[in-house]
């Protein structure tokens, strides 16, 4: 079990059940810098995010608490089919659109994290990928998920911890990973040794 103090530089609800289903203890503080990017690779693109937002955490972190030992820990997840990575959508249009790429097909899903090491500075970054099927979405299932309200904050514009599961018919790899954030292997290569 780690002896440094963790933050989760996240606002997200379901990386903080996560996080709190493996036993961790950890403070939170949020970061709203994002990057304007022109790359295209979803592998790269929530790398940088998640690198972005656990920087400057981590920065705003060393200064509050000098010496202190801490993790700092950043994710983003983005979901991509299609050879387009989709981010949350905000309206009801988009995410509709959004539904309907996904609908009958396989897409993957990739979470970026990065951990960083106060008062070192040092990082170690992975992502993670899982793919996801999806059932054949009629008109009417998808104005029904619509409904819930459910897609507008989630890339891709669904949760597979919601009322959503009803239409995943396989998933391929870690399922903790489409919630958010892939907690096994961050606790095994970040955590468990520290």
């Amino acid at each position: 079990m780690t002896k440094r103090h963790i933050i989760l530089a996240s606002a997200s609800p379901r990386r903080r059940e996560l996080m709190l289903q493996i036993g961790m203890h950890f403070d939170i503080a949020t970061s709203d810098k994002e990057e304007e990017l022109d790359e295209t690779d979803p592998e790269k693109v929530c790398l940088l995010q998640a690198s972005v937002k656990a920087a400057d955490v981590a920065a705003r972190m060393k200064e509050t608490y000098p010496g202190e030992k801490l993790l700092v820990i950043g994710a983003d997840t983005v979901v991509a089919a299609g050879g387009q990575i989709l981010g949350k959508p905000g309206d009801k249009e988009k995410a509709r659109t959004m539904l309907e790429s996904l609908s009958g097909k396989v897409h993957q899903v990739y979470t970026g994290v990065c951990v960083i090491r106060v008062p070192e500075m040092t990082q170690h970054s992975f992502a993670e990928c899982t793919d996801v099927a999806v059932s054949d979405l009629s008109a009417e299932a998808i104005e029904d998920y619509l409904a819930t309200g459910e897609p507008f904050d989630k890339a891709g514009a669904y949760g597979i911890q919601g009322y959503f599961a009803r239409y995943i018919t396989r998933i391929s790899g870690d399922y903790n990973n489409v919630v958010g954030l892939p907690v096994g292997r961050l606790y095994r290569e970040c955590l468990a040794d520290d």
